[in-house]
């Protein structure tokens, strides 16, 4: 008999499941279609992942395949344009908060796409780009209707091919009888991958650990384990570091080391969890060409278009080489001002990165990808500028000026940065030369702080509280006299309630929940209700200060921080200043 925990997480999944729904691709005129959810693992597979616990440490076994005729037949209707394709073995689609469901393919669509679900009711489908670990491209479709009822089981596949001009199917066909239900965010799951290069696999999961960096499951207890879908191979063996929302995988033994493999994790004899997480082998027989960079960032955005020229304009003006956006699910112009900032010289790479509450595993996910590529990172908001009064002395910037605050021993892996956080500075909207121009009063004393980070000192259990990492054994951290971070957070309410919105979104899904009231990352003062406090314009002001505000316009311009501002950067590094705006 299943015990109570699981009978209740069945009803749950059994509900959500319907929201579900049959999430549907539909490419542009004369498109096929693209079922999501795909199939199920054969009946062995079920048996095996059923089983009281996973197999034991570095096993491998094979397992036959039995595909039915009818299940190839459905499998070739299901994917017109991929006749000799088997039915497709992972969940790829995720029911997130705030009803919207996201859809993954392993190609990308044509034009105009859209989700088709249970009943014919459809909603646009909001490309998101492609993912780094799995691959595959990532679509977010709103549920329709938010009064629909959850009713199982979910309809996952059409076998329909319309043009975008034609309207969806009244009602989609009935799937398969061991097609899988849609995939449930609150639930336990492996959500993403990044090989590394010495071998090992990073894995991305909900629900194996404390969010705040406790290690509370032991890596003998969490078991890796791939699986070759094309023959039935399957292969285990245990975690080698476990924390927050990031594990560390030992590479496949030698019989799937070559291979595409599905990868999941199993803790403490339940269970693997759902995933969505792949093993793609490296190509190392490529040599490494790539220019090591000295100092990069790295930052998780949402909806910061406007606000990014300016920040990253200034960052590369003093010092930092690459830029690498996470992005989580932007509905602005990102990509537009993303390209025009690589067209005046500056380098920045763009992850997809969909998954809600997760920016530590973002930023582990970065401090882990590119330690090959770059020295140090410096981790902090777009938002955040790193500044010294000391650069007011200097007529023009250059890559020494960060590169100085770096200029440590060599035990040194972590430099702490205060943060003055800044305040509206009277302004009632979004300051048009610039948030480094426009705000210029601020708290008296440092609240918190950013760091920048050697790479190959962090630990292999890539632990952060994004203001800092845990490091490895004989490495230490430092706090530098030589910069400070100007923290933009308090600005007009207008720009202040969108972004504080999305801040709180970080531990609740409505920042007029009463809930975490105590949070550092909720105004003081300002509660759960979303209407513009008395007084907001001139709040958190305790000490005028101006000083970023000269320094930005002797070596930018003034007004150089307004949106379509560009900064044309030459082979050396040197900059012209941006015109005035009028």
């Amino acid at each position: 008999m299943p015990s109570r925990r699981r009978r209740n997480r069945n009803r749950v999944l059994s509900c959500v499941g319907a929201a579900s729904v049959g999430a549907l691709l539909f490419f542009g005129a004369h498109s096929s279609s693209i079922g999501l959810g795909g199939g199920t693992w054969s009946q062995q597979h079920d048996q095996l992942f059923r089983s009281p616990g996973p197999p034991p440490p570095e096993t491998l076994m094979s397992m036959p395949r039995q595909t039915s005729q009818a299940d190839l037949s459905f499998a070739r209707r299901l994917l017109p344009n991929r006749h000799h394709s088997p039915p497709q073995l992972r969940e790829d689609a995720v029911l997130l908060p705030d009803r919207e469901v996201l859809v993954l393919s392993a190609d990308p669509a044509v034009g105009n796409a859209m989700c088709v679900f249970q009943g014919g009711a459809s909603s646009p489908a909001r490309a998101l780009g492609r993912l780094p670990g799995p691959g595959r491209h990532a679509y977010l479709c709103p549920l329709p209707g938010s009064e629909q009822p959850l009713q199982p089981p979910p309809l996952l596949l059409s076998s329909s091919s319309y043009s975008s001009s034609a309207a969806p199917p009244a009602t989609a066909p009935a799937p398969a009888a061991n097609f899988r239900k849609l995939l449930n965010w609150n639930e336990s799951l492996v959500f993403d991958s990044a090989p590394l290069p010495g071998g090992d696999l990073l894995l991305f999961a909900k629900g194996t650990n404390h969010h705040q960096g406790v290690i509370n499951t032991a890596t003998s207890n969490i078991q890796c384990i791939y699986s070759k879908d094309s023959d039935g191979m399957v292969a285990s063996s245990p975690a080698t570091t476990s924390a927050q929302q990031v594990i560390r995988c030992p590479p496949p033994p030698a019989p799937l080391s070559s291979s595409n493999l599905h990868v999941t994790v199993a803790l403490n004899g339940q269970e693997p969890l759902p995933s969505l997480a792949t093993y793609t082998p490296q190509n190392t027989a490529l040599p490494e060409t790539r220019e090591r960079k000295t100092i990069c960032a790295c930052t998780m955005v949402r909806n910061v278009a406007k606000f990014l020229p300016e920040w990253v304009r200034y960052h590369a003006a003093v010092g930092v080489e690459k830029f690498f956006l996470y992005d989580n699910a932007s509905e602005d112009d990102l990509a537009g001002q993303v390209s025009s900032l690589n067209s005046a010289g500056i380098d920045i790479s763009t992850v997809a990165w969909p998954w809600t509450k997760t920016q530590e595993a973002g930023l582990s996910h970065c401090a882990a990808s590119n330690q090959p590529s770059c020295e140090w990172m410096a981790f902090m908001d777009v938002d955040e500028f790193i500044f010294s009064p000391n650069w007011n002395e200097v007529e023009k910037p250059s890559k020494s000026l960060l590169e100085s605050v770096i200029s440590v021993d060599p035990e040194v892996g972590q430099i702490f940065l205060p943060c003055y956080d800044f305040g509206p500075s009277g302004q009632t909207a979004h300051p048009q030369e610039g948030v480094c121009q426009g705000y210029t009063c601020r708290l008296m004393r440092a609240e918190r702080h950013k760091s920048l980070v050697r790479l190959v000192a962090v630990a292999d259990s890539l632990a952060n509280s994004v203001h800092h990492f845990t490091l490895k054994p004989g490495f230490r951290k430092m706090w530098t006299s030589l910069a400070r971070i100007n923290h933009y957070k308090y600005q007009a309410w207008t720009e202040f309630k969108s972004k504080f919105k999305r801040r709180v979104s970080a531990f609740v899904a409505d920042w007029t929940d009463p809930v975490n009231l105590q949070s550092h990352d909720r105004a003081p003062g300002l509660g759960v209700d979303p209407v513009e406090p008395v007084g907001w314009a001139d709040s958190f002001c305790e000490f005028k200060d101006n000083t970023m505000q000269k320094l930005s316009e002797k070596w930018f311009g003034i007004g150089s921080g307004g949106r379509g501002a560009i900064t044309e950067f030459n082979s050396n590094g040197d900059i012209a200043p941006s015109p005035s705006l009028p």
